[in-house]
């Protein structure tokens, strides 16, 4: 079931996309408006570009500019097209796309009972997960490649770089990168003032102390009392 306040807020969208269609519609390359509600209940709209190559459709138009503006958790969207067509389902690509960046998001679509609100997962069942497919890259300097690759060196601590626990492609950034598939096995966020000599030396420090000044090394901006993570790792056998 959607949402409680969403039969208010569909309503809403539907008359700002009729109106978005009548200032700026022309029949010809711009024919469907789309309007979009946010994590706090704006409203952001855009139309159509046809193109014989591809133009992006009005709901992909909505969400960018809804991006644009501040937005980051779209929750409700709604297309209409001219000519009387009133409330349009989406088409196959959009439908892929609000499933990939947007899983969490309700569309407003057409039906022989009127128009309804549905999760996008319902108009997309069984559908491939973009994000699902991704395996994350943890990235070093090439430098550092012999040692992860006999084993000496198994951690290494980050600065705003989210990891999570799972299979990850480990890549030497170089001329002629490297990959090596491993997995991180834990994380743990901690200040840097609070990081024991024994976790430093994990990491090729002498002590707690080399931390600070070896990090800015790769993050400039770092001060002491910021969070890092210590990120545990393998290689796949």
């Amino acid at each position: 079931m959607p949402p409680s306040d969403f039969a208010a807020a569909g309503t809403a969208l539907v008359k700002a996309a009729r109106f978005a269609l009548r200032v700026g519609g022309d029949g010809n390359i711009h024919t469907v408006a789309a309007a979009v509600l946010d994590e706090n209940d704006r409203v952001h709209v855009g139309l159509n570009l046809y193109h014989f190559t591809g133009g992006p459709c009005a709901e992909l138009v909505a969400l960018a500019v809804a991006r644009a503006a501040g937005a980051r958790a779209p929750r409700l969207i709604v297309a209409v097209g001219d000519a009387g067509r009133g409330v349009l389902a989406p088409c196959g690509r959009d439908r892929q796309v609000l499933a990939d960046y947007y899983p969490g998001i309700h569309v407003i679509v057409p039906t022989s009972e009127g128009t309804q609100i549905e999760p996008i997962a319902g108009l997309l069942p069984h559908t491939f997960q973009w994000e699902d497919q991704q395996v994350q890259r943890l990235r070093f300097r090439a430098a550092h490649l012999p040692a992860v690759r006999d084993g000496s060196k198994r951690v290494t601590m980050r600065f705003k770089d989210p990891v999570q626990v799972g299979p990850a492609l480990l890549v030497f950034q170089s001329d002629d990168e490297a990959c090596l598939s491993g997995r991180i096995t834990s994380t743990v966020a901690k200040p840097i003032d609070s990081i024991t000599d024994d976790e430093a030396r994990e990491d090729g420090f002498i002590s707690a102390a080399d931390i600070l000044p070896g990090l800015r090394d790769y993050y400039p901006d770092l001060q002491a009392g910021d969070e890092i993570v210590i990120v545990r790792f393998e290689l796949d056998e």
